[in-house]
């Protein structure tokens, strides 16, 4: 995506595996369906089941072995060695023993704990199968229903995931994993009030459970409570230091909260305790982007050791020589979790729209479920749209090989929803990454990085593992809103003050920002700042960013903080806004382009790497590079300067959504043209130098 807008980053959402078997054994958790334990076998079997339990495996499995050195056709041994098996990795030997035990006494234990063993196995119909055996012997068993919620979930028929679960907690009220599986049904339906509750419940009967307090964590984040998440998150931390998503996690809210240094922490702690950990790599990588104490190189070796990591995992796929005529219509998938209302979809709509079908098919993948308004409207312009929101990267990289994809285009970097391990994998034979991002993936198997000149020079085509390839205008090509509102008179006529504005994500606030804000609000008498972005939905951050800003000698009241809104009455919040006021080094992207749509000139900093020269950019592209500044003294010059011609500003606002959409960051036809010319161009690149170096046939 193009700024941090909507960049909320990935969260676990995991629950417990289901019960073990050896648990199931000594609960007598069914009624009527208890396994027969022959009485000469008793004592050993109980031994074993001690060893099992205090995870001496090699000691336990002799014990079983022992039992069916006497009785081969004895299920209880049979079965505890099938999980004790699962349980030391040896899944395959271990079901087949598992389903041997069962062959020889069925019961509903065994075939819960089947299930369980299958879903440990990624086999979720056959989990699903088990499940319901199991119930279909023993109706009233609680844990079997909540299991088969738990597998129906994964398989996203959320809807009968919480019909299982709720039948489980009416049959069992103290089963407390039951009410977390409950609970995260309900949050994939997004009823996070019915969630919240279902986990505040699982945790007056097991306080100790990381997961329930995690997923607290998750839905009073989406609350924007980013401080009371952080408190449930460190809760489960101390619980399982050990578990890298929760340090994830936590370092998410942090970030929301402003606080770099700590962020950054967690995710390099989550990366040391589960190095190929993708996601933590990622979330570190976009908030490096924040810091104005973080060199181009910095980012870029953060970014090749993600690379190296992920290529280090995955297996390359071999492809063939180029398919005969080199301007033959080429299949090309985009790959996001943002086809929807998003500033990636905002920006992709009326492009696809333009693109010639002649010389372009294009294939959806989509890394979550999101259907919105946006979404269906972008879905007919692709000939397929696949959700691999539940394929594992290597599954998600078949698909795309087998979909005979030309070239992959990647459009996350390292935001929400990436996929970037699936490239690793090099299921295209070209891949490119544009739009989402805006510094390097760090992965070599990633050829181009889609720009232009104003963003990427070509001096700093050093920053970048991926080739530039440079569109002839500007890389963004802007899809103005489908509803009508009125850019409005300028404010500061009708106010007397005037009102710079941003709504950027306030991670990009960085100390370095507020402070030359400051220093602008400070020079410019009576003026105010209008904040409005999702973390200001947080009360604890409204105070914290008005301390902020104090501790540099504004009045907070000189401060306007306002929480999210929906898009319209976003873009209607720029009505009150004189001039917007550019973030460094992380630039605004969406957020820019809206406000100068609404009729609001952007003073932007010149910076030193693809992010900070986003608003650069834009600017050159409408024609305004006068509101480049050069440095920080120059940026508060500006802002005087600019603040001062009332009249020039009321002139600029009255024409400015007029010359937005005259120029080329909205003309989708010449924008689709210049598209579809790099896509060819990057495939008969590739044909070219097969042909030069291998002597390939093209």
């Amino acid at each position: 995506m193009m700024s941090t807008d909507d960049n909320a980053v990935s969260r676990d959402m995991r629950e417990h595996a289901p019960a073990l078997a050896p648990s199931s054994y000594s609960s007598g958790n069914t009624r009527g369906a208890q396994p027969v334990v022959a009485s000469d076998a008793v004592k050993i079997l109980e031994a074993a089941f001690a060893h099992h339990q205090a995870g001496r495996a090699s000691e336990a499995a002799a014990l079983y072995k022992q039992i069916l050195q006497q009785d081969a056709t004895h299920a209880d041994a049979l079965h505890f060695l099938g999980v004790l098996a699962c349980d030391v990795g040896n899944l395959p030997a271990g079901i087949d023993l598992i389903e041997k035990s069962i062959q020889l006494h069925p019961n509903a234990i065994y075939l819960n704990n089947l299930g369980n063993m299958r879903d440990r196995a990624q086999d979720r119909q056959g989990a699903i199968a088990a499940y319901r055996a199991a119930l279909s012997l023993a109706p009233a068993y609680a844990e079997a229903h909540s299991n088969l919620g738990h597998v129906l979930r994964e398989v996203g028929d959320t809807k009968a995931a919480v019909d299982c679960c709720a039948q489980a907690v009416r049959l069992k009220p103290e089963l407390a994993q039951a009410w977390v599986n409950l609970g995260n049904a309900q949050a994939d339906l997004g009823c996070d009030d019915e969630a919240l509750d279902s986990y505040i419940k699982a945790l007056a009967l097991n306080p100790n459970d990381a997961n329930a307090h995690n997923n607290v964590g998750n839905v009073l984040e989406r609350y924007g409570r980013a401080a009371s998440a952080e408190e449930a998150y460190r809760r489960a931390v101390v619980l399982e230091p050990a578990r890298a998503s929760l340090r994830n996690n936590l370092g998410n809210v942090l970030r929301d909260q402003g606080l770099l240094d700590q962020a950054t922490e967690c995710y390099r702690q989550a990366i040391t305790l589960e190095p190929a950990f993708a996601q933590a790599h990622s979330n570190l990588l976009l908030l490096l982007n924040t810091r104005p104490d973080v060199s181009p190189r910095e980012q870029f070796d953060e970014a090749h050791a993600f690379g190296e990591r992920q290529s280090a995992r995955a297996q390359r796929f071999v492809h063939k020589a180029h398919r005969g005529n080199p301007g033959q219509r080429l299949r090309v998938g985009f790959m996001s979790g943002d086809l929807s209302s998003h500033p990636v979809g905002f920006f992709l709509e009326s492009v696809l729209g333009h693109l010639d079908r002649s010389r372009i098919e294009l294939v959806a993948y989509a890394t979550r479920t999101r259907e919105d308004a946006v979404a269906h409207r972008l879905m007919p312009h692709f000939s397929a749209w696949r959700d691999v929101s539940r394929l594992d990267d290597e599954a998600c990289a078949q698909r795309v090989h087998d979909d005979a994809i030309d070239i992959l285009v990647d459009l996350s970097g390292h935001t929400n929803h990436n996929r970037l391990p699936v490239f690793a994998w090099k299921p295209a034979a070209v891949q490119a990454t544009w739009l989402g991002y805006f510094a390097t993936t760090g992965l070599a198997s990633i050829d181009y990085v889609i720009a232009d000149r104003h963003v990427l020079p070509l001096d700093e085509s050093s920053q970048f593992v991926e080739a530039p390839w440079h569109l002839p205008d500007s890389y963004l090509c802007f899809t103005p809103p489908p509803f009508a509102i009125d850019v409005g008179p300028l404010p500061a006529r009708e106010q007397g003050a005037l009102t710079f504005g941003c709504f950027n994500h306030l991670v990009k606030l960085n100390d370095t920002v507020v402070a030359l804000w400051s220093r602008v609000l400070d020079a410019v008498p009576g003026s105010r700042l209008l904040l409005k972005t999702r973390q200001l939905d947080d009360p604890a951050v409204r105070r914290a960013t008005r301390e902020r800003f104090a501790a540099r000698g504004i009045d907070g009241a000189r401060l306007m903080l306002e929480e999210q809104s929906p898009r319209a009455e976003l873009l209607a919040a720029y009505r009150r806004v004189d001039i917007a006021l550019d973030p460094f080094p992380y630039a605004g992207g969406t957020t820019s382009v809206e406000a100068l749509w609404m009729g609001v000139p952007i003073l932007t900093r010149r910076g030193d790497r693809f992010l900070s020269h986003v608003g650069e950019s834009i600017l050159n592209t409408i024609g305004l590079p006068e509101w480049i500044a050069a440095d920080d003294d120059d940026y508060l010059a500006k802002a005087l300067h600019f603040s001062a011609q009332r009249n020039e500003l009321a002139t600029l606002r009255s024409a400015l959504r007029e010359r937005l959409l005259a120029s080329p960051l909205c003309d989708a036809p010449r924008f689709a043209r210049h598209l579809e010319d790099a896509f060819h161009g990057m495939w008969a690149r590739r044909a070219a130098c097969r042909h030069a170096n291998a002597g390939l046939p093209v």
